[in-house]
């Protein structure tokens, strides 16, 4: 199963508006130098990075007839191609980055607080998104993201 990177955010200070990157440097078990969150949760390994389907964001917008930005979910990449809930349990490369997919990323008040203005009510957003959300994962080696980037799952790693 493959994929591929289609967009990269950063938000330097939290709550902050995510900023689209060509690349971001990944640091084991931290996450995004320069991210908000870059080493914060330790007692929450992880919790470093967080991914989502373009095309969940995709199908929001066609289902809702909506146009909100892919930014919008707060998520760090956006990917293209996989199936981002197969990861959760399981090791994948990013480029040559190593991660681990440990949980789904359900959205939550904070992604519905920060969602652009449209008719849909806190609750509804999250419910649209809940399974849909996409995951986090653990950085497990240092190295650059860089759009483009393949995403390869079911790799072997060794720590």
């Amino acid at each position: 199963m493959t994929g591929h990177i289609a967009t990269i955010f950063v938000s330097p200070i939290k709550h902050a508006e995510q900023l689209a990157v060509d690349s971001i440097q990944l640091k084991a078990q931290k996450g995004i130098v320069g991210d908000r969150f870059f080493g914060f949760r330790q007692k929450q390994p992880g919790r470093n990075l967080t991914l989502i389907e373009c095309e969940v964001i995709e199908a929001f917008n066609r289902i809702y007839q909506l146009t909100i930005p892919i930014s919008a979910t707060r998520r760090n990449l956006i990917t293209q191609g996989i199936r981002l809930n197969d990861l959760v349990g399981k090791t994948f490369k990013i480029g040559q980055v190593a991660c681990r997919g440990v949980e789904l990323c359900e959205p939550c008040k904070v992604l519905a607080r920060h969602f652009p203005a449209t008719s849909l009510s806190q609750a509804e957003i999250i419910r649209a998104f809940t399974n849909k959300g996409g995951i986090r994962a653990e950085v497990l080696t240092d190295g650059v993201v860089r759009l483009n980037d393949e995403i390869v799952s079911d790799i072997i790693y060794m720590s």
